[in-house]
C-alpha cells in the first residue's frame, strides 16, 4: 500500500509537472502568436500611415519648388539636352538606373526613366562639403525610390528632382529636402508610379 501510494505521488507530481509544462508551452505559444499579430499590425498601421504621411505632404505646398508639364516619355538612345539639369521628365534611356546611393554621377538619361517610375533624385556638386554629402545620405539611406548621386557641375548646390517638378537648395539641413521626398517618391504626380526602381543599371 505504502509503495502504491508512493507511485501514486510520483504520478501526481509528474502530472502536475506536465501540466505546468503545457501552460508554460501554450502560454509561451500564445503570447508569441499575439507579438506576431500585434509586430504586423503595427507594420501595417505605419505602413498606412506613412503613406497618409506622404499624401499630405504632397498637397503642402514646398518653398521654392518648381513644377514642370507637358514632358514627352519616348525612349531614345544617345544623349539627350534636358534644360533643367539633372533632368525633370521628357525623352529618357530605354532601361532606368536602380535607386540608391551613388558616389559618382549617374547617367542622367537613365535617371529620368528612374523619375517616371517615381523616384526622386537627389543630386548635388562636386564641391559640396564632405559632411553635408554624409548628412544627405543618411536622409536618402534606406529609401527605396530615392537616387542620390554627385552632379555633373563643381558648384555646392543640392537639387532634388521628381517628374515635372524640382528644388535646389543650399544646404544639406534645409527640412524641405525630407519633405520633397515624402511629397513626391511614389508620387501619383509620376507616369508609372509603384513601377521597379530596381532590376535596372547601377549608375
Amino acid at each position: 500500500a505504502e509503495n502504491e501510494q508512493t507511485v501514486a505521488g510520483i504520478r501526481a507530481r509528474q502530472q502536475a509537472k506536465r501540466r505546468r509544462l503545457k501552460i508554460l508551452l501554450f502560454g509561451g505559444f500564445g503570447l508569441l502568436v499575439a507579438g506576431i499579430i500585434t509586430a504586423v499590425t503595427l507594420t501595417i498601421v505605419g505602413s498606412v500611415q506613412e503613406k497618409n504621411a506622404a499624401a499630405e505632404a504632397a498637397k503642402q505646398p514646398i518653398e521654392g519648388i518648381q513644377t514642370f508639364t507637358g514632358l514627352s516619355r519616348n525612349h531614345v538612345e544617345g544623349p539627350v539636352n534636358y534644360p533643367h539639369p539633372p533632368g525633370v521628365g521628357g525623352d529618357h534611356a530605354a532601361t532606368w538606373t536602380n535607386c540608391g546611393i551613388y558616389t559618382e554621377p549617374v547617367n542622367k538619361e537613365r535617371a529620368v526613366h528612374s523619375l517616371e517610375h517615381g523616384a526622386v533624385s537627389i543630386t548635388y556638386g562636386s564641391g559640396l562639403a564632405a559632411a553635408d554629402v554624409t548628412a544627405l545620405t543618411a536622409v536618402a539611406k534606406d529609401k527605396p525610390y530615392v537616387l542620390l548621386s554627385p552632379g555633373t557641375d563643381s558648384g555646392t548646390e543640392i537639387t532634388a528632382t521628381a517628374w515635372g517638378a524640382q528644388l535646389t537648395v543650399t544646404d544639406a539641413a534645409d527640412p524641405r529636402i525630407a519633405t520633397f521626398m515624402r511629397a513626391y517618391a511614389q508620387s501619383p504626380n509620376a507616369p508609372e508610379p509603384g513601377a521597379l526602381c530596381t532590376g535596372g543599371v547601377n549608375g
